[in-house]
């Protein structure tokens, strides 16, 4: 019997921590203004997991409703950025990959929102990206 992989992740004072089971659905690097501004970094890194595989753990994120249709979790002790969750799709949480123990596991596969990354945010990596959802890869 194959048992799925589980991952855990928190974030930096290890009061809130998670876990994760499965590999993500999607595993990308955003530069939309609404995660630079949530993060305090040019870009932030997601992965995207069925919600059924995924729990906390230890201790109670705090939540933000960072728009109309978006709730984000992040450490009320230590403002690690956590989760990202859309009402119109609430089968699936994405989480931020670089709170994960080993953020290794799941490298990012390509760029979403480069019309919103910062003129000096390059991502010159070789991934493929994409200027909005939608868009073409290129």
């Amino acid at each position: 019997m194959r048992r799925e992989k589980v991952s855990d992740g928190g974030c930096l004072c290890g009061k809130v921590r998670y876990r994760v089971s499965g590999r993500p659905r999607i595993s990308a690097i955003c530069h939309c203004v609404s995660c630079r501004r949530a993060s305090g970094a040019q870009s932030v890194a997601w992965l995207t997991f069925a919600i059924e595989g995924f729990s906390f753990v230890t201790g109670d994120p705090a939540r933000h409703r960072s728009s109309a249709k978006v709730s984000r979790t992040f450490c009320g002790q230590c403002g690690t950025t956590l989760t990202y969750q859309h009402d119109e799709d609430l089968d699936f949480i994405d989480v931020t990959a670089a709170s994960l123990d080993d953020p290794e596991e799941f490298p990012p596969t390509h760029h979403i929102w480069m019309e919103d990354a910062i003129s000096w945010d390059t991502a010159n990596d070789g991934l493929p990206r994409s200027d909005r959802p939608g868009a073409p890869m290129r």
